[in-house]
C-alpha cells in the first residue's frame, strides 16, 4: 500500500511543498507533474549568462554548430534567476555555475522553454561530470509555454540526491528562433524519501568571475560535455555537391614542374586582349559593365542546386511561365496509335466534306429565301403560353436561375483541363455509362425548352399581379431534381511516353555577369574546346623533351574568351616524369587567332579560314612564390577578429605556406587587445596598426597598404567575417599577374544558421570588395579613395573597378569554392549605436 504526504516549509523560500510517494515494494510510484509542487530556483548569488546572437534556428544542435559557441559569445553577463525571457528572436544561452544546497536531500528538476532547451547537472563541482536530467525537445519542433512543466515527459528529471558539504556545476543550454515568446526557465520540487527527512532551507549559487575579462580571454570558461568546442566534421555525404571532394582543393600539395623545363615549349606572342578599355572614360560605376566571367573545366559544382528549390533563375523562363506551365514547352508527347487512328479518318472525313457538291448555289439560295420567310413571319407573330402547363414551370428567370446552379455545380466537380493536344493532362474526359446520357439529355430537355410570361401586347399591367408570387400560385407541377450531379475524376495516361532533345543550359549562358541570378555559378567550358587545347600542349611538352611526361589529370582549365585576338587558357593538370614523381603544372598559354591571306589565280587575295596558334604570352606569368597580404580592417568585433586569427594559423599549419601576411588595422577597439592575440598567435608573419576615430573601411585598407614595403607582393582586400579554402593564397597567386590583372572571386553568403559544411545561401555577384592586385598596380591606379568615402563604405568596390578598367588592367571573376561569408546581422557593429528600447 503506498501512502503520500505534502509537507509545506517557508513560503519566503520555497513557493510549495513537494510530494513524495512511497511505496512498500521499495518501488517509486512518480505521481504526475501537476501534482508536483515546483519552485523557480531563486537563490541567493548569480549564474553566468552567455549570449548568442544573430543565429537561426531552434534546436540546441542548431546553436552548437555556431562557430563562435561555446567560447566567443556576444555578451557575457550574470542573472539572478533562472528564469531568463530577453523578448528577442534568432538567439541562444548559455547558463552556468555551481549549485550549492544548504541540506541533504532529494531534488526533482524540471525545465520549460521555447524553444528547445537542456538543463545539465554534474555530480560534483567539476564541469567534466555533467549529467543530462531534462529537455526540451531534441529537433526544434518541440516548445512549452511560461510555467508549463507537463508537456513533455523529458522536461522533469528523476530524484537527485544532494549534499550541503558539496557544490554542484550546472549548465543550462536554450536556443530561440524567430517565433513564439522566447522564455527558459527551471523550477525545483522537494522528494522527500522519507516523511522524517530534513528540509532545504535555501539553495546558493556561485559564478564564475567574468569581471575586467576582455571577449578573448576564454580560459576560464568551462569545456563541458553539454558546451564543448567540436572540431568541424565534414560529412560524406555533403548537401551540396560544391562540398564534395575536388582535386582543385588539394593541387597546392603537388609539387611544382621546373619553370625551366616550360622554356621553349610554345613559341612566344605578345598578349594584347581586344577587350582592354586602357584609357577609355567612364561614367561613375560603368566598369560593372566590363566585367566578363571565365569558363571553367571540368565542372566545379558552384552550381547551387541545393538552393533552386527557393530560386530557380538559372532557367531562361520567367517564374510566372514556369510556374503554370513548368518545364512543358522543352518536351513533345507521343501520340498513341489510337489518337492516330482517328486523326486519320477526321482527315478523310474533312476531305469529303471539302468536296464539291453539285448545285450547291441552288440549295443556299433555297436556304436563305426560306430563313427570311420565316424571320418575317416571326416579326409579325406573338407567342402564346399553353394554359395547361402550370405558371411556376414558365418562369424563364427561375429556370435559368435553376439551370445557372446546376451548371455551376457540375462546373465545380469537372477537373481541371489543359488545353491542346501536345500538353501534358490535355486529353479530354470521356463520361461513359447511363449517367452520362441521362444528364445530357436533361440539359437538351432544359435549353430547347422556351416560355413566355407576358401579356400579349409585351407588358403586364400596373395592377396586374404575378400569379407565380401570389398566393394562389400552383407548384405541384414543378418538381425538384434530387439527383447529385456527376462527380468527375481526370483520366490519366499512364502509359504516356515523350520526346527530348538534350537541354545544355550552359550553351545559353554568356560571359557576361548575370547580375539577377546569384545561385548559377560559374560558366562550364565544353570538353570539345578544353581537351584539345590540353592535348596540344601535351603534344608540344612532350616533342620537347621526348616523351618524358604523362598525363595523369587535367585538374582545371579556366578559359578567358576573346573572339577577335584570341583566348586565354590557364591549364592545370597532374603529370607524372619518367622517374614516377607527380607534378603539378599550373601555366598560361594563349590561343591567338591569325588570319592569314594567298594570293588566288586571279592575282587576287584570297581570305582564308583562320588558325589558332597556341603560343606563350610574353610577360602574362604568375608568380608562385609571391607574398599575399590580407588586410582587414576592425572595429570591436571580438569573436570574429579570434576567428580570423584561428583560421589563419589552421591555414598556414595545413599548407606549410608562409609567404602570406595578416595586416590588422584597429580603430581603438575595447573589447580585446588585437596586438596581443597576434602576438600569441602561430602566425608566420602579421602586422597591426592602430587607428583613431570612427570606422573607415576605405581609410582603414588604404592604412593596410602603406605598410607593405614590396611593390612586387600581392595585396588582397579583405573582409572581417570570411571563411578561407586552404588554398585560398595559390589560388590568389594564380589570378593576379603584375601589370596586367587583378583578382576578384565571387563569394557565397551563408544563410542565418548555415556553416561552411552545411552551405546554404547565395553568390554575391554585386560585390567586388574582396579584391586581389598588386600593389605596384594598385598604386598605379591611386589606390583607395579616401577623399569620398570617409565617413561612409559601400560603393568604394565598384569606384576602384572603374579606375583598374581605365588603367589598362583586367579582372579575372570567378565564383571560388569553398569561400563563404558568414552571416552576421550589422547590430552594435563598427559605428552603431544599441537602443535601449528594443520593445
Amino acid at each position: 500500500m503506498c501512502a503520500f504526504s505534502v509537507r509545506k516549509t517557508n513560503l519566503a523560500r520555497w513557493l510549495i511543498a513537494s510530494l513524495l510517494t512511497v511505496c512498500s515494494t521499495d518501488t517509486f510510484v512518480f505521481a504526475a507533474l501537476s501534482l508536483l509542487a515546483l519552485l523557480y530556483l531563486q537563490y541567493k548569488g548569480q549564474a553566468n549568462l552567455h549570449v548568442f546572437e544573430d543565429w537561426c534556428g531552434s534546436s540546441t544542435a542548431d546553436l552548437r554548430k555556431n562557430m563562435h559557441y561555446p567560447l566567443y559569445p556576444h555578451s557575457r553577463i550574470t542573472v539572478q534567476k533562472l528564469a531568463v525571457s530577453p523578448q528577442w528572436t534568432n538567439y541562444g544561452l548559455r547558463i552556468f555555475g555551481y549549485l550549492h544546497p544548504f541540506a541533504d536531500g532529494d531534488l526533482v528538476f524540471a525545465l520549460s522553454s521555447d524553444d528547445n532547451s537542456e538543463f545539465w547537472l554534474s555530480t560534483d563541482e567539476s564541469p567534466h561530470n555533467l549529467q543530462l536530467l531534462a529537455w526540451v525537445g531534441k529537433t526544434g519542433r518541440e516548445w512549452t509555454a511560461p510555467g508549463e512543466f507537463e508537456k513533455y515527459a523529458s522536461q522533469t528529471s528523476k530524484p537527485v540526491r544532494l549534499s550541503s558539504q558539496r557544490r554542484y556545476f550546472f549548465e543550462v543550454i536554450h536556443k530561440q528562433n524567430d517565433k513564439g515568446t522566447d522564455h527558459v526557465e527551471v523550477a525545483v520540487s522537494r522528494y522527500y524519501m522519507q516523511i522524517s527527512s530534513p528540509v532545504f532551507n535555501d539553495l546558493r549559487f556561485h559564478p564564475t568571475d567574468e569581471s575586467g575579462l576582455l571577449m578573448n580571454d576564454v580560459a576560464h570558461i568551462p569545456q563541458t560535455v553539454a558546451s564543448h568546442q567540436q572540431p568541424p566534421v565534414r560529412q560524406n555525404t555533403a548537401t551540396a555537391d560544391m562540398l564534395r571532394e575536388d582535386p582543385r582543393d588539394t593541387l597546392y600539395h603537388v609539387p611544382f614542374i621546373n619553370n625551366k623545363l616550360l622554356q621553349g615549349v610554345l613559341p612566344d606572342c605578345s598578349y594584347k586582349p581586344s577587350y582592354i578599355i586602357k584609357d577609355f572614360p567612364l561614367l561613375r560605376y560603368q566598369g560593372l559593365q566590363f566585367v566578363h566571367m571565365s569558363y571553367i573545366y571540368p565542372n566545379d559544382y558552384t552550381r547551387l542546386t541545393h538552393m533552386e528549390t527557393e530560386n530557380s533563375c538559372y532557367y531562361f523562363d520567367s517564374p510566372h511561365y514556369m510556374k503554370l506551365f513548368g518545364f512543358s514547352r522543352y518536351m513533345r508527347l507521343d501520340r498513341s496509335d489510337t489518337h492516330e487512328k482517328a486523326r486519320g479518318i477526321l482527315y478523310s472525313k474533312i476531305k469529303e466534306d471539302r468536296k464539291p457538291e453539285k448545285s450547291t448555289v441552288g440549295k443556299q439560295q433555297r436556304l436563305v429565301g426560306r430563313e427570311v420567310e420565316l424571320a418575317a413571319t416571326k416579326s409579325f407573330t406573338t407567342s402564346r403560353r399553353d394554359a395547361n402547363i402550370p405558371l411556376g414551370r414558365l418562369n424563364q428567370k427561375e429556370i435559368n436561375r435553376r439551370k445557372s446552379l446546376r451548371d455551376k455545380e457540375i462546373e465545380r466537380n469537372m477537373p481541371l483541363q489543359l488545353e491542346g493536344e501536345n500538353r501534358i493532362g490535355g486529353d479530354k474526359i470521356i463520361v461513359k455509362g447511363n449517367n452520362a446520357k441521362k444528364w445530357q439529355q436533361e440539359f437538351k430537355d432544359q435549353n430547347e425548352e422556351e416560355t413566355d410570361v407576358h401579356s400579349e401586347d409585351g407588358r403586364r399591367g400596373d395592377d396586374e399581379r404575378d400569379p407565380f408570387w401570389g398566393e394562389d400560385r400552383d407548384l405541384e407541377g414543378d418538381e425538384e431534381d434530387t439527383t447529385p450531379a456527376p462527380v468527375f475524376d481526370t483520366e490519366v495516361n499512364w502509359s504516356q511516353t515523350f520526346q527530348v532533345n538534350h537541354m545544355d543550359l550552359q550553351l545559353q549562358r554568356s560571359d557576361w555577369i548575370d547580375l539577377r541570378c546569384n545561385i548559377s555559378g560559374n560558366l562550364l567550358l565544353h570538353p570539345s574546346d578544353a581537351q584539345p587545347m590540353v592535348k596540344a600542349f601535351m603534344d608540344k611538352l612532350n616533342q620537347k623533351h621526348r616523351g618524358r611526361f604523362t598525363l595523369v589529370r587535367v585538374v582545371n582549365v579556366v578559359k578567358r574568351v576573346d573572339g577577335i585576338q584570341g583566348s586565354r587558357y590557364l591549364l592545370e593538370l597532374q603529370l607524372k616524369d619518367v622517374d614516377g614523381k607527380l607534378l603539378r603544372l599550373s601555366h598560361y598559354i594563349y590561343a591567338l587567332i591569325r588570319h592569314s591571306r594567298q594570293r588566288s589565280k586571279g592575282f587576287g587575295f584570297q581570305r582564308q579560314q583562320p588558325q589558332l596558334v597556341l603560343c606563350n604570352p610574353v610577360g602574362f606569368r604568375w608568380n608562385p612564390i609571391a607574398t599575399v597580404h590580407f588586410i582587414v580592417p576592425v572595429k570591436n568585433q571580438a569573436r570574429w577578429v579570434q576567428q580570423l586569427i584561428t583560421d589563419m594559423e589552421l591555414l598556414f599549419r595545413e599548407t606549410g605556406d608562409s609567404n602570406f601576411n595578416l595586416i590588422i588595422t584597429d580603430y581603438n577597439s575595447t573589447d580585446m587587445d588585437v596586438r596581443r592575440a597576434l602576438h600569441k598567435s602561430s602566425l608566420p608573419r602579421y602586422q597591426y596598426v592602430k587607428l583613431s576615430g570612427n570606422f573607415e573601411r576605405s581609410a582603414g585598407l588604404q592604412a593596410g597598404v602603406d605598410l607593405i614595403t614590396d611593390d612586387h607582393s600581392i595585396v588582397f582586400l579583405c573582409d572581417l567575417h570570411i571563411h578561407f579554402p586552404l588554398s585560398i593564397v595559390d589560388t590568389i597567386r594564380k589570378h593576379c599577374v603584375e601589370g596586367y590583372m587583378a583578382f576578384a572571386p565571387i563569394v557565397m553568403r551563408l544563410d542565418c544558421g548555415a556553416t561552411p559544411l552545411d552551405a546554404k545561401g547565395f553568390w554575391e555577384v554585386n560585390g567586388f570588395g574582396l579584391l586581389g592586385i598588386y600593389k605596384s598596380d594598385l598604386e598605379a591606379v591611386g589606390g583607395m579613395n579616401t577623399r569620398e568615402f570617409k565617413d561612409r563604405w559601400g560603393g568604394e568596390d565598384w569606384e576602384l573597378l572603374d579606375r583598374i578598367f581605365q588603367a589598362g588592367l583586367e579582372v579575372e571573376r570567378i565564383y571560388l569554392r569553398n569561400f563563404f561569408h558568414h552571416f552576421h546581422s550589422k547590430r552594435g557593429m563598427w559605428n552603431r549605436r544599441v537602443s535601449s528600447d528594443h520593445r
